[in-house]
């Protein structure tokens, strides 16, 4: 191969295949503008073209559903005119290379992509995964990234509601990042397209001006890193919140003033991906002068223009007598409003520089002609293991530990209250809001625990939506529809693309059994560093509706001296995750989840729960009882064991699934008619301690652990 082609086939991300393809489709050699077009058009990161043929198999038949495919984010019904927009996605590789920057862009991209289809954000979230105590950077990865997030979301007013932070050596050299928004609906608002449809119509730049940052970030965020990844430091994108809450709002002003026909965030790729999803989506033509869009940089030429990633960007089509208030609404804001084209009859895409055609070509050819790829895989199957031993630690141990630590250093930065709608924060296991209309209250949690994929990826699948879910029930709500981020490493390795599809088919089945679609989501790939693959991470983010007033909902921490605290059980698998990795014992699993006698569980739990007479609940998940009982514990109640003879392996002991609630004792026997009752651990007392097992520790020990634990962990994050 000629040397000029190979560098330039590496330097754009094309396989040779590939380059054939595109000449084939171009009918000879390839412009520079083609290979900015199918270099971005055809990464990994826009096409999904290790993905797409699983990523069609989701459960996503839902009544509740109701945008179409292709959009920004997923949009369902709750009733009662209501209706909420959400998604989730990664930020890894911009991330790892400028943290700060990186993480806030994430927030910046995830929030356009839910006001571009017209629904108001209204809550944020975050799902984050760092290297192990020691490693590399470690301090100033934590620090960029939540000081990042903060930054955008706090200053852009949005509240950031919940989340979630885990700890392992896999994560040593490539950290995730991963954001989720929530966007609301009212009775009167109407949802967005991004799908251009009627000919003859202006296309209109608005927002931020274009510069050089984020060129070409599409392709970084599809390869692998090696030592050289801190050069790709010019492909972050910059943002600036205060132009986002000003775009938010000029935005939202001309679509509920019926202004606009569609409209797309300029996302990864820019206005290459906007213009051709846009034009390819609604099968029309788009004519696009490349030199009319505003610039910060006039050096720039049309395929910088194109591929740049600057932020606080949106493409919009509008009838050309409706030009006029959109400049002048967008000009109010502060923001640019330009045309810089028109909507063709003809399915053909023509980008123009000072007048003159440099590009031609049917989107449909590029966009869904995209390469698919089957990539072989070998399936992961369930583990059944005879035996296994508890590993041996206290509860002092697992609160020491990064995995067990407080995570208030990070929440602490974030503003989760902002709007008034807040009712539960990240001091709960999970985030609750108010809707705005109704009153009714809407639930949000992060899952996927990489301890469990690090054991079995099926079994993790599983557990990615099931303990989520779960959290949900437990407070009465009704799991509704999920999103999902999957990180995964090179899916050119047989064994990653098997944890990819087997965790993902689990997941899937899993959402079927609760009736709670798929819709929306994100695939990042190449989440490896010299050969070395992060944990596979399919994250997700559960949203679910509390659809009665009629009942309070329980609190998450002890509310009443002389209160019961029982336990539930559906003991289907038993695990050493957490425990065992925290002291270096070798993990393992016994067991196998299933889903229908999980919702069975979840579903019984949540009837106890709308009776009205839990005071709290939770959930037992890393570490076992005893941990979920120290989270429990306040500087006014405690708690004290009733069981004898239960020794470090019950309080410690890993299992899916197991749930915690705190009864009034005149009701006690009415919860032990429930199938699923277990047990009564315990009473609820005055002196906020926590008594099990011949142990003993007071709220402000657990507390100064846990909090000083972290300062400890991490050096400089006090």
């Amino acid at each position: 191969m000629d040397k000029n082609l190979e560098e330039k086939l590496k330097s754009y991300g094309l396989s040779v295949e590939e380059y054939e393809k595109a000449k084939g489709i171009v009918g000879g050699e390839l412009t520079q503008i083609h290979w900015a077009l199918f270099s971005s058009l055809w990464s990994e990161h826009c096409s999904y073209k290790s993905s797409k043929i699983h990523l069609k198999n989701l459960y996503n038949d839902s009544k509740k559903l109701v945008s179409e495919d292709g959009e920004n984010a997923g949009v369902v019904d709750l009733g009662e005119g209501e209706r909420v927009a959400f998604k989730m996605e990664s930020h890894n590789h911009p991330s790892f290379i400028e943290p700060f920057q990186g993480a806030a862009t994430g927030v910046g991209g995830i929030l356009r992509d839910i006001f571009t289809m017209g629904a108001r954000p209204i809550a944020l979230a975050n799902y984050l995964c760092f290297g192990e105590k020691g490693s590399d950077r470690l301090e100033q990865l934590i620090e960029g990234v939540v000081s990042g997030i903060s930054f955008y979301g706090n200053c852009v007013g949005v509240a950031t509601v919940t989340g979630q932070t885990e700890f392992d050596k896999s994560y040593n050299t490539n950290n995730l990042v991963n954001a989720f928004a929530l966007g609301y609906y009212g009775k009167d608002d109407e949802i967005t397209s991004s799908k251009v449809k009627t000919p003859g119509l202006d296309v209109v730049y608005v927002g931020a001006k274009t510069g050089k940052d984020g060129v070409h970030g599409a392709s970084m965020a599809s390869e692998s890193f090696d030592e050289d990844s801190e050069s790709k430091r010019p492909t972050i994108q910059i943002g600036d919140p205060f132009y986002e809450k000003c775009l938010i709002e000029s935005c939202l002003e001309v679509l509920s003033k019926g202004l606009v026909e569609s409209m797309q965030d300029m996302g990864a790729a820019g206005l290459t991906s906007s213009s051709f999803e846009m034009s390819f989506g609604g099968g029309r033509g788009l004519d696009i002068d490349l030199s009319k869009v505003p610039l910060r940089d006039s050096s720039m030429g049309p395929e910088e223009i194109l591929l740049s990633e600057s932020q606080e960007r949106m493409l919009l089509v509008c009838k050309p007598e409706n030009l006029e208030e959109i400049v002048s609404t967008f000009s109010k804001w502060g923001l640019d409003a330009v045309k810089i084209g028109t909507v063709r009859e003809e399915k053909e895409i023509k980008l123009k520089w000072n007048n003159e055609l440099i590009c031609e070509i049917d989107p449909a050819k590029i966009v869904d002609g995209a390469p698919r790829y089957d990539r072989p895989y070998k399936k992961i199957e369930a583990v059944d293991v005879d035996s296994a031993q508890t590993s041996d630690y206290d509860l002092s141990t697992a609160l020491s530990s990064t995995q067990g630590s407080s995570r208030k250093w990070i929440y602490k930065q974030y503003d989760q209250r902002v709007g008034a709608r807040t009712q539960a924060d990240c001091d709960s296991p999970l985030g609750i809001i108010r809707l705005p209309e109704s009153g009714r209250e809407l639930g949000m949690v992060l899952g996927c625990r990489p301890a469990v994929m690090r054991i079995n990826a099926r079994l993790g699948g599983f557990d990615s939506f099931l303990s989520p879910a779960l959290q949900l029930q437990i407070k009465g709500f009704t799991p509704w529809a999920v999103t999902d981020c999957l990180n995964f490493g090179n899916p050119q390795k047989e064994h990653i693309m098997g944890e990819f599809v087997s965790s993902l088919e689990a997941m899937s089945e899993a959402c079927r059994v609760y009736e709670a679609p798929i819709i929306s989501g994100n695939v990042s790939f190449y989440n490896e560093t010299e050969n070395q693959n992060i944990t596979s991470t399919p994250a997700t983010g559960v949203v679910g509706l509390k659809e009665s007033k009629d009942f309070k909902t329980p609190a998450s921490v002890f509310q009443k001296t002389g209160s019961k605290i029982l336990m539930f059980s559906c003991q289907q698998v038993i695990w050493s995750g957490y425990g065992a990795e925290v002291v270096g014992d070798k993990t393992w699993v016994n067991g196998e989840l299933n889903p229908e006698m999980v919702k069975d569980f979840g579903d019984s739990i949540s009837e106890l729960v709308k009776e009205g007479k839990v005071l709290s609940s939770r959930l037992v998940s890393k570490f076992g009882i005893s941990y979920a009982l120290s989270k429990m514990v306040t500087s006014d109640i405690g708690f004290e064991s009733e069981l004898d003879g239960e020794g470090s392996e019950f309080w410690n002991e890993e299992e899916m699934y197991q749930v915690l609630l705190e009864v009034e004792e005149k009701d006690v026997n009415d919860f032990m008619k429930n199938p699923y009752f277990n047990t009564v651990l315990g009473v609820t007392e005055s002196d906020g301690s926590l008594h099990y097992d011949n142990n003993s520790y007071t709220y402000d020990q657990i507390n100064k652990v846990a909090l000083e634990a972290w300062g400890d962990n991490f050096e400089g994050l006090e």
